[in-house]
């Protein structure tokens, strides 16, 4: 098994304090407590998934989404974010990548950098000898094995083509608030659920959506499809 880990979480997570250890500050101040949680936690997700497999290798992939192409498509991706950050996650993104040869992405996202490497060595090795680790929803739109290792939900998903599909297209209708990107407030995953039955094919999903755009956009319909179908699909061709 190949495993292609999605380590900016994890960065972002070692940068803060334990909660019973809060004093002063959340974060931490010093590089050598960051180091020493992030290499506990991903030993802690490695040791757990060798259990089950036979791992072969281990890729990280980190970022800081500098000149993130999304942000040229819309004003408001992402918009919604707190401009603190963690005093140590610079000096943590430079140490992952330099210790674990990270492979780091530009002008695009981690997640885009993950997509492209999981759909290029799938192809090579087999959609079930490799499996992507993060805790992002954005990769449920990838039939792929996925492990999240978040302690509320620490569960390896094994998700069709048809799984991934409706996974994406109801995430264009009930938005990712984690990015700012909502095209139709107030509508669900119940709505979302009802009004996608009987879709099973890109065709029918894009026809399905596009008549919603359509109700809500008006002449803008096409304009605004195109913007929230590219906000939202990862791409696999960075």
């Amino acid at each position: 098994m190949i495993l292609l880990i999605d380590a900016d979480s994890l960065i972002f997570a070692s940068c803060y304090k334990p909660k019973d250890k809060i004093t002063d500050s959340i974060y931490y101040k010093r590089i050598d407590k960051c180091k020493e949680k992030f290499d506990g936690q991903l030993i802690n997700i490695v040791t757990t998934l060798e259990e089950q497999y036979d791992i072969k290798e281990v890729r990280l992939f980190s970022g800081r989404s500098k000149n993130n192409f999304r942000k040229l498509l819309s004003k408001e991706y992402k918009a919604n974010r707190s401009g603190e950050k963690p005093p140590m996650l610079d000096r943590m993104h430079q140490y992952v990548k330099e210790h674990y040869e990270a492979i780091q992405s530009c002008g695009h996202e981690t997640d885009d950098a993950v997509a492209k490497y999981w759909y290029e060595i799938q192809k090579v090795v087999g959609r079930d000898n490799v499996m992507i680790v993060s805790i992002d929803k954005d990769y449920m739109q990838f039939p792929a094995l996925i492990y999240n290792y978040h302690p509320k939900h620490k569960k390896i998903y094994d998700l069709s083509e048809q799984n991934a599909m409706y996974n994406f297209y109801e995430q264009m209708i009930i938005g990712d608030t984690a990015d700012n990107v909502n095209y139709f407030k107030g509508l669900g995953k119940a709505f979302a659920k009802k009004y996608l039955q009987g879709c099973d094919s890109k065709y029918k999903y894009t026809k399905k959506l596009y008549e919603l755009f359509k109700m809500r956009y008006k002449q803008k319909a096409k304009l605004k499809y195109i913007q929230c179908y590219n906000l939202l699909k990862l791409r696999t061709d960075v």
